[in-house]
């Protein structure tokens, strides 16, 4: 071990939260750079808490020859010996989609925190260009890492993992859908509404993670549409059954910082239908269907093709899968590392 594996620090106050998109990263990456000295709070902290941990009493245990990865959007504003991970801007290109709060934070927060640190890393090109954008940074400060997708998606049906819920079709497209506006909820269920009378009668829409029936009056629908199942909330530990068992995963998101779920569903042998905007071109590739998120009949026209043409499902699974195994966990720290040597040798 270098001196330099021994004087890199992560953040880990994102570790303390429910496991999401940011969570999974730091978790995946910290836990093959074994070798990190991981500071995290004594207890689960979130919102001002986690803010006042992360800005007092985290830099006030780090010593002056360490280098602090942040991996979690945010990091401590005095500590300029510091790599930070941001995955996406979107409370700065799109704070309508949250409190006024929150979007007002980061928008203060982001700019002062670019100038300091020594280096930004962004999950893709389509973000590095965004922070780019905010003109707070130069160029050679901001590197882009891809994410990984973890080796337990895949085609083989081997494994504990079947779903441990009930559906009411063995036939379904997946989705994963939440009330973030960014998700696009409303427009998906629109288009699945056109789209379902013209396919056949024992295939679904299975909508993962959307539990609640409101959802639909939220979306401006009065009723739930023709053959839609909500299983709610998934156990971690239950996706790859479920993804593997789709014909088809649709993800029209109007905003990503880099875009999982589209790869977690391609390494796992399924067709993907995803939006062609933001960070999801460069995380697909020409291996998925792409429509306009905007656009509900496009976005139908595009579920009726997936069902029906059963030759580019196969082509799809084909390039899918090639896709997917470019994109490893493995690769993701190791570039990350690399990184942050280079950081702390600085």
């Amino acid at each position: 071990m270098s001196g330099s594996d021994r004087s890199v620090v992560m953040n880990g106050r994102c570790l303390r939260s429910p496991l999401t998109g940011v969570q999974r990263y730091a978790h995946e990456v910290s836990k093959r750079l074994c070798h990190l000295d991981v500071m995290t709070p004594g207890a689960r902290v979130v919102g001002p808490i986690g803010h006042l941990w992360e800005q007092i009493v985290l830099p006030s245990r780090l010593s002056r020859r360490e280098l602090l990865w942040s991996p979690g959007n945010t990091g401590p504003l005095t500590v300029h010996r510091q790599v930070v991970t941001i995955h996406d801007i979107s409370p700065i290109d799109h704070p309508e989609w949250f409190s006024p709060a929150f979007a007002g934070w980061y928008g203060w927060m982001w700019p002062r925190l670019m100038r300091i640190v020594r280096l930004v890393i962004a999950d893709s090109h389509h973000t590095r260009d965004r922070i780019l954008g905010l003109g707070c940074i130069s160029p050679d400060r901001v590197k882009v890492v891809h994410l990984g997708v973890d080796a337990r998606f895949s085609p083989s049906d081997e494994g504990p993992d079947a779903p441990r819920f009930d559906l009411p079709c063995r036939r379904y497209l997946l989705a994963l859908g939440s009330l973030e506006p960014r998700k696009n909820l409303g427009r998906l269920i629109a288009a699945w509404d056109r789209a379902v009378t013209h396919l056949p009668e024992d295939i679904w829409l299975v909508l993962a993670g959307a539990s609640n029936p409101r959802i639909f009056s939220d979306c401006g629908l009065a009723t739930i549409p023709a053959r839609v199942c909500l299983p709610g909330r998934i156990p971690d530990d239950q996706l790859p059954g479920l993804y593997r068992r789709a014909m088809g995963f649709l993800y029209p998101s109007l905003y990503e910082g880099f875009g999982l779920p589209p790869l977690e569903a391609m390494a796992s042998g399924v067709p993907v239908l995803a939006a062609n905007r933001t960070s999801l071109p460069e995380a697909v590739g020409e291996a998925a269907v792409l429509v306009d998120p905007t656009d509900t009949e496009e976005m139908a026209i595009g579920i009726r093709r997936l069902v029906a043409d059963e030759s580019l499902r196969a082509r799809l699974r084909t390039a899918g899968l090639a896709r997917a195994a470019r994109f490893t966990w493995d690769l993701t720290a190791e570039k990350t590392w690399s990184l942050l040597a280079a950081a702390a040798d600085d």
